[in-house]
């Protein structure tokens, strides 16, 4: 275990409003290999953009605050850095690549400035190689032609290669972990496709750890080793990929899985989860999924089931699992 970028114990993140404390995250555990793609899997507002956004302590203050626990990027518990500290980890140690790169690029600077801003920031280069630079890391990203797209707009370019361009700042001080957060959300299924490979390719060539946040099982089958699924701001279950698709131990875990459409099956009605995920403003007592499952017992109503080890990498919580 030597190799782990990032361990994340038993984190709490709350958002504090006027009608009282929302528990996003409520005692998440999880660790990132180097070279390893984590997944953390789970429906809208389960928690999973609020994980990586506490690593990377960008939540929205006052109102976010993480409230305990630990984020240790190579020995360094991020929670104990000052906010200047925190800046300087941010881009060259830790970078996050958004859903709509839209929102991630600035319309009124060029492609090449934005991505030089952050070369600038932390690494140490004469101006005259700070170009060169920008231009390595779209090259990086297999954006054609990068001498030409660093003097281009984001309005100039594709959706595709819009996202590729945030890719390229996310990577261009080869950060040792990197937080995708739903990437290929916007992305039709040819150049999602693309754009998998092409994280493949990078964590080849940098062997960066990567957190892939996302809400797709498919996306998790293509790209991920090992993988978390999310409800409600807890980890139900951990296990490697390939393992949870065989054999899902938690209820939750084996809905979404059939929730995700087969092609050799066109005239079955798709699978779906009755129910809504409970308020975080009030969750109920026990298992937090047991209103919405099908095989649930009097104990999961009343205590929250204890985290079980199946095996080094393999966990369930679920009374059901013993």
């Amino acid at each position: 275990m030597s190799n782990i970028v990032l361990q994340v114990e038993n984190l709490h993140t709350s958002f504090f409003t006027r009608a009282g404390e929302v528990k996003a995250i409520d005692g998440v555990s999880f660790y990132v290999r180097e070279g390893e793609t984590f997944g953390i899997v789970g429906e809208s507002g389960c928690g999973k953009s609020v994980t990586g956004l506490s690593i990377l302590r960008l939540l929205p203050e006052p109102a976010g605050q993480v409230t305990e626990g630990k984020i240790i990027l190579e020995g360094k518990n991020l929670l104990e850095l000052s906010k200047k500290e925190m800046r300087a980890y941010r881009g060259k140690m830790i970078s996050m690549i958004l859903q709509d790169p839209m929102t991630s690029l600035n319309p009124v600077y060029t492609v090449g400035d934005q991505i030089a801003e952050s070369v600038r920031l932390h690494q140490d280069l004469p101006e005259n190689m700070v170009e060169a630079e920008v231009v390595s890391a779209l090259r990086l990203l297999r954006i054609p032609d990068p001498e030409m797209r660093i003097k281009e707009y984001p309005f100039q370019l594709s959706g595709g290669m819009r996202q590729r361009v945030v890719g390229a700042i996310a990577m261009s001080c080869r950060p040792r972990l990197l937080i995708a957060d739903e990437p290929t959300t916007a992305l039709d299924a040819t150049i999602q496709a693309q754009y998998i490979a092409l994280f493949e390719d990078i964590q080849a060539k940098t062997n960066v750890a990567i957190i892939f946040i996302t809400h797709d099982f498919g996306v998790v089958s293509r790209i991920c080793d090992r993988v978390g699924v999310m409800y409600a701001g807890k980890i139900l279950e951990t296990a490697p990929t390939r393992e949870i698709f065989k054999a899902p131990k938690h209820p939750y875990t084996a809905a979404l899985i059939n929730s995700v459409p087969q092609l050799d099956k066109k005239d079955e009605k798709l699978f779906s989860i009755e129910g809504q995920p409970p308020s975080l403003l009030n969750l109920p007592p026990g298992c937090r999924f047991y209103p919405r499952c099908t095989v649930s017992m009097d104990i999961c109503k009343e205590q929250e089931p204890p985290e079980v080890k199946l095996d080094d990498n393999h966990s369930v919580s679920c009374w059901r699992v013993k």
